[in-house]
């Protein structure tokens, strides 16, 4: 994602500095706080795997996969190492899963509500690099315009990327966290069949992510985009008309 900004560089290597520290940190404190969520309230319900996997903890080394880190900034998609959960373990496991599953996201929408305070306030504009790269130079002009636009343009990045992470988790498609929510959610009769299907779920969720590359269209920005936008609304209230996408 981040290499569409290599353009504005030479003219605005503010902007550059401000976007590799937005995305840097929203992925450090995102991915890192969304997995310690999951061990979190996993260990609080009684399953002590993710202590013993070393996996309570806020150091990022503990969470983050090089490989799925690196593939964010590039690509926009990518991983953090999953936590390792026994439900059975617990004296509901259903209510575990489930539990668990909303946790991470959870976390990402504290994150993003905290980051969209100043802006909802009205103290600093909200702007976000998902735009054109066609734009992009016209966009570095307005974000360089004053410190309170990059002060903007860092915290609207924390925000819609941590939103995205909720979000882009929430899609009932395993592994993603919505997937195991939905197990623990539905009656058992359901949640049985659906947990039967989780070894289709990676196939078909990077069939749909790589979708856009071969036909031109994204079925999982069709369904994520709205959820976004109404988030970002609650986020950081009527800011500005630029919205994802």
């Amino acid at each position: 994602m981040i290499i569409r900004y290599l353009s504005v560089l030479g003219d605005a290597p503010q902007v550059f500095v401000i976007l590799i520290g937005a995305f840097a940190f929203s992925l450090f404190a995102g991915l890192t706080i969304h997995e310690f969520s999951h061990a979190f309230v996993a260990d609080s319900l009684g399953d002590s795997t993710p202590r013993r996997f070393g996996r309570l903890s806020l150091n990022p080394r503990r969470h983050l996969d090089p490989i799925g880190t690196s593939m964010i900034f590039l690509v926009g998609f990518g991983w953090a190492k999953p936590v390792p959960i026994n439900p059975m373990a617990t004296r509901d496991p259903k209510r575990t899963m489930a539990l668990t599953s909303v946790a991470g996201p959870a976390s990402n929408m504290v994150i993003a509500g905290i980051a969209g305070f100043p802006i909802n306030a009205g103290w600093v504009p909200f702007y976000h690099p998902f735009v054109s790269s066609t734009l992009a130079t016209h966009y570095a002009e307005l974000w360089t315009s004053s410190p309170q636009d990059l002060i903007g343009l860092f915290l609207g990045t924390v925000v819609l990327l941590n939103v995205i992470l909720a979000v882009f988790n929430l899609i009932p498609i395993a592994p993603l966290d919505g997937f195991n929510l939905a197990v623990g959610l539905l009656p058992s009769e359901l949640s049985m069949r659906l947990a039967r299907t989780a070894r289709w779920g990676p196939g078909i969720l990077m069939l749909l992510i790589l979708m856009p590359f071969f036909v031109g269209v994204s079925p999982l920005f069709s369904v994520m985009s709205p959820l976004i936008d109404l988030l970002l609304d609650a986020f950081v209230g009527n800011a500005t008309d630029l919205r994802f996408g």
